[in-house]
């Protein structure tokens, strides 16, 4: 269900792209886009890292672990956390006060911001979480561009698995923490947030502030309705 070629162009380029292979030894096959975090959840990224660091981590960054790799001409900022396991491609930025928690790949020439939080996830090359962001349990394609403030939920308030709708359609995914998946070149404005189970096809504009619910079909549009009423106050001061 939801072919990743209607999601991801850049799947060869990524780090580690038998993660998006169908079969995977240890792993249940692919039927559904969703099926990756499952994979990642699971302990996909553990084994993979080759610990070395290529690229500067600079003087009052943290990192917590000997399972991480950081590749050439990466760049980890002061005040930044990054927790393993966790795979660094090249030419990566990690801001000030970023926060990357561990289950975590990062494409070539993406960008972890200032006060971002990402966990169990996925940014293929090029895609961005540059401000106050947080990424729980999603997959970033390339060029995709997080607002200032967007938040990516993860989890329903009961803790019960995630369900999305698709189309007419409600689906259980069977996953209990599931953020969202963004196709390729998706732009979120600030301060919008998607709910858990949000999936979004390639080439998907948000609207600040909007909230964003299921699935939405490539190059869709979503914006958030309201009533802006201007008056002249009378009050003088």
């Amino acid at each position: 269900m939801l072919e990743l070629d209607k999601f991801f162009s850049k799947i060869s380029e990524f780090p580690c792209p038998e993660l998006f292979a169908k079969e995977l030894e240890g792993f249940d096959s692919l039927e559904n886009v969703w099926d990756i975090l499952k994979r990642i959840q699971k302990g996909f990224v553990g084994p993979r890292v080759k610990p070395e660091i290529l690229g500067k981590v600079e003087e009052g960054a943290i990192l917590v672990g000997n399972d991480i790799y950081i590749g050439k001409g990466s760049v980890v900022h002061p005040g930044a956390l990054i927790c393993g396991p966790t795979i660094i491609g090249e030419n990566v930025e990690i801001r000030h006060c970023a926060y990357v928690r561990g289950n975590v790949i990062i494409g070539n020439n993406s960008v972890v911001g200032h006060c971002t939080e990402i966990v169990r996830s996925i940014m293929l090359p090029g895609a961005k979480a540059p401000h106050f962001n947080y990424v729980g349990d999603s997959i970033l394609g390339t060029g995709v561009n997080l607002g200032a403030g967007t938040k990516l939920s993860n989890l329903k308030n009961d803790g019960t698995s995630v369900k999305t709708r698709i189309d007419e359609h409600v689906v259980d995914t069977c996953v209990r923490k599931f953020g969202a998946i963004l196709g390729d070149n998706c732009l979120l404005g600030c301060n919008s947030v998607t709910n858990p189970g949000t999936i979004l096809g390639a080439n998907c504009r948000v609207y600040p502030c909007a909230v964003v619910n299921g699935y939405h079909h490539p190059g869709t549009i979503i914006k958030l309705r309201q009533n802006q009423i201007s008056a002249v106050s009378e009050t003088i001061v």
